[in-house]
């Protein structure tokens, strides 16, 4: 009798507890896509305003890296201002839309991937809900970039190409895939990609490294637990200066693998590439090529992009309260 009572007590209490477990799991389940939705849309919308804001920077940058021109602030400005008086202001921006095209889900899954990242190295070295220490953090950056640029490098090819070539030559972005394949082989879409994720291990691990840092010492320091958007955008272009500087090399070497092709060069290796460019152009003048212009551009390109994606997290978090609050 006395074991009858017991058993059916224990049966009524898992039935009383069960679906309390189950409506719990679905709405965690619920949270975890709705902040990593949110992820999303915000590095791509950072993705998206950063680089438009710079594109002209950027192709002229590209344009010197690919050749063998000497690079000078003047000559930049002349290229820009002869670029505007042949082929009018909009050409500035060629390529922009292939740009956009990569820089979108690279950005997208960028940001996402780091937001992850953080999270289970956190949890990896007890750090759940608390700020990462230096080498956590820097892996975190660096994991993140590499899954971005392995998922979508064909379209950085595509859009390197478009920079440097006439009108004449790709006339859409579909039309750069179409010829590179068959006059070049489905394996030129993914040239230079060695460079580009050497490059992209320091660039993007020094560069979240490096603002992840400097927001941790603001909050430590001024008792504050967020930036204000200026000083948002001044760690985020210290962060670009800091991560651009370190990977640049291999920035310039990828730009000539990846346009060997229309410009008249045959580069098989990093080591041969990078031996070519100083036989011919010098260490510093060749390797560093378009360096004080990135000085420019990318500390403006990486502080929108920073900034952009935090407030636009901000807004969709603020949103979602909201909608519960109705709720």
């Amino acid at each position: 009798m006395g074991n009858g009572v017991r058993e059916g007590q224990v049966d009524f209490k898992r039935q009383d507890v069960e679906p309390v477990t189950s409506t719990h799991l679905p709405s965690e389940g619920n949270q975890e896509k709705k902040k990593v939705l949110n992820s999303l849309m915000s590095g791509a919308l950072a993705g998206a305003v950063a680089k438009t804001a710079v594109a002209p920077l950027d192709r002229t940058k590209i344009m010197f890296q690919v050749s063998s021109k000497r690079f000078s602030a003047k000559e930049a400005y002349r290229l820009i201002y002869r670029t505007y008086l042949n082929e009018g202001f909009w050409s500035l921006w060629r390529g922009n839309s292939a740009t956009m095209v990569r820089v979108v889900p690279y950005a997208a899954i960028q940001f996402c991937a780091h937001e992850e990242y953080k999270q289970l190295l956190g949890s990896y070295y007890g750090f759940q809900g608390k700020a990462l220490t230096p080498f956590p953090r820097f892996i975190a950056g660096s994991l993140a970039g590499t899954t971005a640029a392995m998922l979508t490098y064909p379209l950085d090819m595509v859009r390197a190409r478009m920079a440097v070539t006439p009108k004449e030559m790709y006339s859409n972005i579909v039309h750069v895939f179409i010829r590179i394949s068959r006059e070049e082989g489905l394996k030129t879409l993914y040239r230079g990609f060695t460079p580009t994720i050497l490059g992209v291990i320091p660039y993007a691990g020094l560069s979240f490294f490096t603002y992840e840092t400097f927001k941790k010492l603001h909050a430590d320091h001024s008792g504050k637990s967020q930036p204000s958007p200026p000083e948002r955008l001044l760690f985020g272009a210290c962060a670009g200066l800091i991560g651009q500087s370190a990977s640049y090399p291999l920035d310039v070497v990828r730009r000539r693998m990846q346009t060997a092709g229309v410009m008249g060069h045959t580069y098989s290796s990093i080591l041969l590439t990078m031996q070519e460019i100083i036989r011919e152009e010098g260490l510093i003048r060749g390797l560093y090529k378009g360096l004080s212009m990135n000085w420019v551009k990318g500390p403006i390109a990486v502080g929108i992009s920073f900034t952009t994606f935090d407030l636009t997290q901000i807004l969709l978090r603020k949103l979602q309260h909201s909608t519960n609050g109705e709720r």
